[in-house]
């Protein structure tokens, strides 16, 4: 690369996963005024944040897939142009229908995290590629908490359609900077994609979301939700059974063999319901009337900025998670990290009757959160291949959606439950069973990070020759020492390819 471009690059790559992951969360703050410019039910309007991570389930294998071969600067790019295409379509005002076309296309853009983190790997030295991952993994996450305040501040002064425009704008700077910056990778061969894995995967988690998302009006032992839910099954069974006979998966679910992949991925699909859980549920919270008797009767504004705490945790987690690596190891610090969650959401259970108390709560359960989505990147790099790091930290980056998907299904669902005939607002036991139920997600998470432990084994060398593409990259790093990396332990381990 130019010494430029190289220099340019990780703040592009940054700033790629910042802007896509505050797109990704323009629908949860802006729930509400949805509903009542759309005429449509609360519910409903849920589907505006629901159709986002279920299009980010799907794509980001696909993205993923295509991105561990040659064209991975392409995807990028042409990701990209589906966001702006998407934000475009959800400021016209133009019907509920329309928008949740634009917010469908802007799911496309949550896939490029892990390819960011690919084209890191791949292009810049050691020493410089672990941290730079870990940031890039945050990043996501710290973008949804940015995105919430600022969503809601241009939202309150021009007005919903007024927030996607501005989604359009930054995309756009986005797609300019990744048509500059990312590479083209080199000496890598074609990738076929796997279309029936890819409607397999679509059509059982669409399923899913649906039984989820309708069982309060359906209701759930009714023989529309059960098909459903039936039916989400069998695919997600033939989806299993086909990645693992098929020549060239979707999803590389075989890697899932090795413990450090399997304890990656039990966290990614727990972390990201608990996380939706939550976030769903606060920027609610703080905009019902406080009329109810338990709303905190602010504004759209205030909304997002009570999730300004979360997106200060996750960034201050990417500064501890490494001293607490290097005092214990990355088995011990996975349950620490859903132990601190388990607190933050026991508070919110308790202990949610004014702002200051959901600053604490968004606080302490940002700190969880960033810690976990710190450790989860050293699980799976320490573990692949490199040409296969895109489809692994895709698949994870798939669980996470999923997880996103259904937390943010379930919240609805189980605040719909609590609200009576004809009110237009839960109870506040609604907002106590989200908790408790929250509570239940991270000690299950607990439970499997201890239960699924790390593989333990020697030093592993590589023993391929590095192209042209690497000399000087993580290709050909030397084998690194027992100690843990300045980021991540078990980051700058590199199984034989």
């Amino acid at each position: 690369m130019e010494p430029a471009r190289l220099r340019a690059l990780v703040p592009c790559l940054t700033f790629i996963c910042l802007v896509t992951a505050v797109i990704g969360s323009l629908g949860a703050p802006l729930i509400p005024s949805i509903a009542a410019m759309d005429h449509v039910s609360v519910t409903d309007a849920q589907w505006s944040l629901t159709i986002t991570q279920l299009v980010a389930a799907v794509a980001t294998p696909v993205m993923g897939r295509f991105g561990d071969g040659p064209h991975r600067r392409t995807v990028i790019v042409g990701a990209l142009a589906l966001v702006v295409v998407g934000c475009v379509l959800a400021a016209l005002p133009l019907g509920f229908a329309t928008l949740l076309v634009g917010r469908a296309l802007q799911g496309v853009g949550l896939g490029l995290a892990p390819l960011t983190i690919a084209v890191a790997r791949d292009v810049l030295p050691i020493g410089r590629a672990v941290p730079v991952i870990a940031l890039l993994s945050i990043t996501a996450v710290t973008g949804v908490g940015l995105g919430y305040p600022l969503t809601g501040l241009v939202a309150q002064w021009g007005g919903v359609r007024a927030a996607y425009w501005l989604g359009a704008v930054a995309s756009a700077l986005g797609l300019a900077a990744a048509a500059w910056a990312v590479p083209a990778p080199r000496h890598r061969a074609p990738a076929p994609l796997d279309v029936l894995g890819a409607v397999l995967l679509t059509a059982g988690t669409a399923s899913l979301l649906v039984a989820i998302s309708e069982g309060e009006s359906w209701g759930w032992i009714s023989p529309r939700v059960d098909g459903m839910i039936v039916a989400s099954l069998l695919l997600f069974t033939v989806w299993v059974v086909w990645e693992l006979r098929t020549a060239h998966p979707l999803v590389a679910l075989r890697l899932v063999r090795d413990r450090s992949v399997m304890t990656a991925s039990a966290a990614a699909v727990l972390a990201g319901v608990g996380m939706y859980l939550l976030l769903s549920t606060v920027t609610r919270l703080v905009q019902t009337p406080s009329s109810t008797g338990y709303g905190l009767g602010q504004t759209v504004v205030v909304a997002g900025l009570a999730l300004t705490p979360f997106s200060v945790g996750s960034f201050l987690a990417n500064r501890l998670t490494p001293v607490l690596v290097r005092r214990t190891s990355p088995r011990t610090v996975l349950p620490m990290s859903c132990l601190i969650l388990l607190a933050a959401m026991a508070m919110f259970t308790l202990w949610r009757e004014n702002m200051t108390q959901i600053v604490v709560v968004m606080f302490v359960a940002g700190l969880g959160v960033g810690i976990i989505f710190a450790v989860i990147p050293g699980f799976l790099v320490r573990a692949v291949p490199s040409h296969e790091t895109g489809s692994a930290m895709s698949f994870n980056q798939v669980l996470r959606y999923i997880g996103y998907a259904v937390g943010s299904a379930l919240s609805a669902a189980v605040l719909e439950g609590h609200t009576h005939a004809g009110a237009a607002y839960p109870t506040s036991s609604g907002y106590t069973t989200v908790g408790l139920l929250s509570c239940v997600v991270w000690l299950a998470s607990a439970v499997v990070a201890v239960l699924v432990p790390l593989r333990r084994g020697g030093k592993r060398t590589i023993t391929t020759v590095p192209s042209p593409e690497h000399v000087g990259s993580v290709a050909e790093a030397t084998p690194p020492s027992s100690e843990p990396g300045p980021v991540l332990s078990g980051l700058d381990e590199r199984p034989a390819e």
